[in-house]
């Protein structure tokens, strides 16, 4: 059983392995692979494994011998699933290993905003502190989450656990969902009345764009927009437009249209912008979860009972 990993790196870091693998077959490890190599290095493969490789109709079909991909991911929309099903390879993904992290960051991003830690650690680190005149100053005006509104786009299980904590330091949760709960409001109450409005979506072709210029008119000027789910979900140019503006307070996004960002990507430099590189799911924790579930997926399949399966 040949078994080759495209894209393993961002998975493994620098504390995990993909040993683990070594008791299904010969297994061949690449940290990354371009575009122009994925056929190369997969076409000869039973089990590929990638975590960002888009795999596609034509690329699949001159993979001969494959059977299954088990994607490092919860979203599986870098394979073409309905070709994948016509060619008779299972497709796996793993749900739910990073809904703690994401639902942390998404606070880390909040309480930056309410607390601005970092404004006044770069203070102290000047040494605006030491000069100071009395035991302690602000910079800027800071903020008790609890009784501030924390609007919810999306309640799958990352979205419920924001609600968990939110409601923890007290806030009020406005809910928005495709799939209507008890409680739940539209997309536009959410925009009108949070302080907070964080995304927690797939991404389709119902919910692409969905926070442009229309939408970002809603808002409140002292809201806060924070997105972990997917790039797609925001008209980027727009968000830039109503940041640099002050239409609304501040964004913190986790992802991006494109990943890596082109140079010229106008949310860079934005007005109160915080921009990290895609590691809400990259807790230690997180992908440990995410390489045993990945065993789990080979191991199942092998067993001719597979899980996780997505066509």
């Amino acid at each position: 059983m040949k078994i080759v990993i495209l894209d393993g790196a961002t998975a493994k870091g620098k504390e995990l392995n993909f040993d683990f693998l070594n008791r299904f077959g010969d297994v061949t490890y690449y940290d990354t692979t371009s575009k122009e190599d994925v056929l190369p290095r997969a076409k000869d493969a039973d089990i590929l494994v990638i975590n960002k490789i888009v795999m596609d109709k034509d690329t699949l079909a001159e993979c001969k011998n494959l059977k299954l991909i088990t994607i490092l991911a919860t979203g599986y929309n870098i394979v073409d699933i309905e070709a994948a099903k016509t060619l008779g390879i299972t497709v796996c993904n793993v749900p739910y290993y990073s809904t703690n992290s994401v639902a942390q960051l998404t606070f880390a991003f909040i309480l930056e905003f309410a607390c601005k830690l970092s404004l006044h650690t770069q203070s102290v680190a000047r040494g605006d502190w030491q000069n100071c005149k009395d035991f302690a100053y602000t910079l800027d005006t800071l903020h008790e989450l609890c009784g501030k509104t924390l609007g919810i786009i999306g309640y799958g299980s990352i979205g419920k656990k924001v609600a968990q904590i939110g409601k923890a330091f007290g806030m009020n949760v406005l809910i928005s969902t495709r799939t209507p709960v008890e409680g739940c409001v539209s997309k536009e109450e959410v925009f009108k009345n949070a302080d907070f409005v964080t995304l927690h979506c797939p991404l389709n072709e119902q919910s692409k764009l969905m926070i442009n210029e229309k939408s970002l008119a809603l808002f409140k000027p002292t809201a806060y927009l924070i997105n972990t789910a997917r790039g797609g979900l925001v008209d980027e140019n727009a968000l830039a437009d109503a940041l640099n503006s002050g239409k609304i307070a501040g964004a913190a996004l986790d992802v991006l249209t494109s990943e890596p960002p082109e140079a010229d990507n106008p949310l860079i430099h934005a007005e109160n912008c915080i921009i990290t590189p895609h590691i809400g799911w990259a807790s230690l924790e997180a992908r440990v979860r995410l390489l045993h579930a990945t065993e789990d997926n080979v191991r199942a399949f092998l067993q001719n009972s597979p899980i996780n399966k997505v066509n």
